[in-house]
């Protein structure tokens, strides 16, 4: 499990925006992950989807790496904010927007100021 867990926490620290689904944001496998992901397209920002069902262990690990129960898992700037109901719930309190677009906007700063090899 603690290679999971490494995996898991090298994408949630080298992607400014990540949602933890089932299935793939062209083909949520689950009307939860489905809402997640409206929400986030809504919001024009670009985020990182990750689908559980395809490896059993990511599946199990996201769980006890975020110490949340459930799936979809959204990330944002290596944070868990929540599952599918905090996450509509701060997009319907116009909470949700503005960490998206600065967790969005950092990481395209840091891109750019990084030095190209």
């Amino acid at each position: 499990m603690q290679d999971v867990q490494t995996q898991i926490d090298e994408v949630v620290k080298s992607n400014p925006i990540v949602l933890f689904m089932k299935g793939t944001p062209n083909f949520p496998m689950c009307g939860f992950s489905a809402r997640v992901v409206e929400v986030l397209k809504r919001t024009g920002q670009p985020f990182q989807a990750v689908n559980v069902l395809a490896d059993p262990e990511v599946r199990q690990g996201i769980k006890v790496y975020g110490n949340w129960p459930t799936i979809p898992q959204l990330y944002v700037e290596g944070q868990l904010l929540g599952g599918c109901d905090i996450t509509l719930d701060m997009y319907q309190s116009g909470e949700l927007e503005p960490l998206l677009v600065k967790a969005a906007a950092e990481a395209s700063a840091e891109a750019e100021a990084a030095p190209a090899e």
